[in-house]
């Protein structure tokens, strides 16, 4: 029996919390994410959703843009985060990294991390059976390990496209952390079959695919980076916060929206407390340190 959202993520007011004290004293963990993704150019047939509204036909449109991230847009994040040396914690389609060995050699010399976000976004695993996702996540930690030759740390659904059973598959592969859920500002315990899993704050709202979802550009993405930035580092002075900008290559990759990365990321390096982090370094910090944390969010008997 699936385990009910209710019971899997015990509800904790943040102001009541034990406090979350950052390593080195910092105020606020900043991980950034750019989601390098496959979009395959014939997909198959999905049960749920079409991906492709010009299928059977190539989708040349939707197919194109997001090509542009890998060719061009990604080579401009990688200049960014380098000036303000960020490691980035790769949101990867894993089948990219065999398309394009080019980026993963890049990433792998930056020593950026991986969280796995499927084998191509174009693959969805809503209606999957509990055997066909268990396949489908066992895929992706083997070419993982193929590919770097370590245990696949992290992992966020494809498409966001998730079931009842993802939490209890993702904890049963060993896998340490979870990001479909976007529920807090703080590292946090999910309940699943086999024992807890850690969620990393991840953010569909300071997500820069709002920059086109919203008709928002470039300078409103910068406004809206520095006021949660603002608002989470003053927090962050009581205890410890979190904080996650999502990317795409080929939305903030554009010659018209980088630099507004570049202002962003420089105004929030500007202030003392801030840890440069990874997905995998949050969890492993958290897994090692926030033991009265954990066990309050989960309560007697954890």
């Amino acid at each position: 029996m699936a385990i009910v959202n209710a019971d899997r993520a015990p509800y904790s007011p943040i102001t009541t919390r034990p406090k979350l004290a950052l390593p080195n004293g910092a105020r606020l963990a900043l991980w950034v994410v750019p989601n390098i993704e496959h979009y395959e150019y014939m997909p198959l047939p999905q049960r749920a959703r079409n991906p492709w509204p010009r299928t059977p036909h190539p989708d040349v449109l939707g197919y194109g843009i997001r090509d542009y991230g890998n060719r061009v847009g990604v080579w401009r994040m990688f200049d960014v985060l380098d000036k303000h040396d960020i490691k980035g914690t790769v949101s990867l389609n894993m089948a990219n990294y065999v398309h394009y060995p080019e980026i993963f050699k890049a990433s792998a010399e930056r020593e950026w991390s991986i969280l796995c976000h499927g084998l191509y976004n174009t693959r969805y695993h809503w209606n999957y059976s509990e055997e066909e996702e268990r396949a489908a996540i066992a895929e992706c930690v083997e070419l993982h390990q193929e590919l770097t030759g370590k245990m696949l740390p992290g992992w966020f659904s494809p498409a966001v496209s998730f079931t009842l059973n993802t939490p209890d598959l993702v904890a049963e592969a060993g896998i340490k952390y979870y990001c479909d859920w976007y529920h807090d500002d703080q590292p946090l315990p999910l309940r699943t079959k086999h024992g807890p899993l850690i969620t990393v704050p991840y953010t569909m709202d300071l997500n820069d695919s709002v920059l086109t979802l919203k008709q928002h550009e470039g300078s409103d993405f910068v406004t809206m980076i520095k006021d949660t930035f603002d608002t989470l580092y003053a927090e962050g002075a009581e205890s410890g916060r979190v904080m996650c900008i999502a990317l795409h290559p080929y939305i903030m990759g554009q010659p018209h929206r980088i630099a507004y990365l570049d202002e962003a990321l420089s105004y929030i390096l500007s202030h003392e407390g801030v840890w440069k982090a990874t997905g995998e370094e949050i969890a492993d910090w958290y897994l090692e340190n926030g033991g009265d944390h954990l066990n309050a969010h989960l309560g007697e008997g954890a």
